[in-house]
């Protein structure tokens, strides 16, 4: 009882803080260490927890982050942004744009990262923005629901092949259920609750605002294809991965697809295409990644910030508690996977981590109760995003790019993610009904 006490003051008190006016990235690191100590942890390991933490969420994060930011500062600049915007208005309608978005951040989500595909998509999330006057969180929600829901359901995602393989289940088959399962989560969590939210519209940042770029806007195929090539670029490796045999060409495709590999190339492109070609001097390109890099310097900070937090949580032992504590617990083996890994998820932050602890408390249900090994790894998935809030990197992310409060990001982000869970549990219990 005395953990969850002093989880819940740090939690409070870091919202205390950041509702105060103290920047996130001190609030974070503050509390992260006063947790720590309060948890039982040595001066001497929480220093090690905190090296950790930075380490562990910069080597996942910071080339990405940057790299996706100086993409879409290269594509706003350029026009090529504003060419997408307009594209996908024309085709879709202002009035029907919300399901662009949904449909954009489904197909990316398949092959990225949440993290890859977040930066990937921001740019253009502020490109529609400014063009129809909408508010961004009305654009944001369709797109980050997408995002977050290929994430916790679908293969090839960590958290699902780690509990596929932790489950014996089958590949296909939970990739068809989570699919089917996906669909309803991601409307209703996205268009439907985006709607809902349009009275949160703060001002937008100047992230990724065209300045003296060309006034041409480049052509259509070559917008498109610059934009999405980190995604093309995944997918292949993802399919070389499945399908050819060891040699060069997947060796190649292999290392293209990484994502800071996938977003580099894709700068490199853009830089030659959009800005050499079209007459744009080295000096005005240098002056875009600058500004690119210092745009998101800080969001980098709260971010690391964050993940000390996170680590702080599972260096103390907090899962390992959580875990021997669910194992008491008596109720139907789905909801149980769900219900266990959405608290390990809300004390721990990490979704990955979650799901790894998971697994191990509920694969031996498997076998006990005979639930389907498909339908366990989609109850985990979906209760590995329940209720993100301050000790998720996540949430950090969302809430400094589109420049929201506190009030405002549980408002948006952590609601939005509890009803994908929600939903998400919703048709795990549909499905074994029908296929049970």
């Amino acid at each position: 009882m005395e953990m969850f006490l002093v989880i819940a003051a740090a939690i409070a008190l870091q919202i205390f803080l950041t509702a105060r006016g103290l920047s996130p990235f001190l609030s974070l690191l503050l509390v992260a260490i006063g947790m720590g100590l309060a948890l039982g942890m040595s001066p001497q390991d929480l220093l090690k927890t905190i090296d950790a933490g930075v380490g562990s969420t910069l080597a996942g994060l910071a080339l990405v982050i940057v790299l996706g930011a100086i993409l879409g500062k290269v594509l706003e600049e350029s026009g090529a942004a504003e060419r997408i915007a307009t594209t996908l208005i024309a085709a879709f309608g202002e009035r029907n744009i919300q399901w662009a978005l949904l449909l954009t951040g489904f197909l990316v989500g398949i092959p990225l990262y949440f993290n890859a595909g977040f930066i990937i998509l921001v740019p253009l999330i502020f490109s529609l923005a400014r063009r129809t006057g909408l508010p961004i969180l009305y654009l944001a929600i369709p797109t980050v629901a997408s995002l977050s829901t290929t994430h916790c359901f679908l293969p090839p995602h960590p958290g699902p092949v780690v509990l596929v393989n932790a489950f014996g289940a089958d590949m296909g088959r939970t990739l068809l259920y989570g699919i089917a399962m996906a669909i309803p989560a991601v409307v209703v969590a996205g268009p439907l609750l985006g709607r809902r939210m349009q009275a949160i519209n703060p001002p937008l940042l100047d992230l990724f605002a065209s300045s003296d770029g060309p006034r041409e806007l480049p052509g259509n195929a070559s917008s498109f294809l610059i934009a999405l090539s980190p995604v093309l670029l995944i997918s292949l490796s993802v399919l070389a991965d499945a399908l050819l045999p060891e040699g060069p060409a997947r060796t190649v495709l292999l290392f293209a697809g990484n994502p800071t590999v996938a977003l580099l190339l894709a700068s490199l492109v853009a830089f030659w295409w959009l800005g050499h070609r079209r007459g744009v001097d080295l000096q005005t390109q240098t002056k875009w990644l600058n500004a690119a890099i210092a745009g998101i310097a800080v969001i980098v900070l709260i971010i690391t910030a964050g993940g000390v937090f996170k680590q702080v949580l599972v260096d103390s032992g907090v899962g390992a508690r959580i875990a021997a504590l669910s194992e008491s617990w008596q109720m139907p083996p789905l909801i149980f996977a769900w219900l266990a890994t959405a608290l390990l998820r809300v004390m721990i932050g990490s979704a990955t981590v979650a799901v790894i602890t998971a697994a191990g408390i509920v694969a031996p249900l498997i076998a006990s109760t005979g639930a389907s090994p498909e339908l366990m790894v989609l109850a985990v998935g979906a209760g590995s995003v329940f209720g993100s809030h301050v000790n998720d990197s996540a949430f950090w992310m969302f809430k400094e790019f589109f420049n929201l409060s506190m009030k405002q990001t549980f408002a948006s982000w952590t609601v939005m993610e509890t009803t994908i869970s929600i939903v998400g549990l919703g048709g795990v219990l549909l499905l074994e009904r029908l296929v049970g």
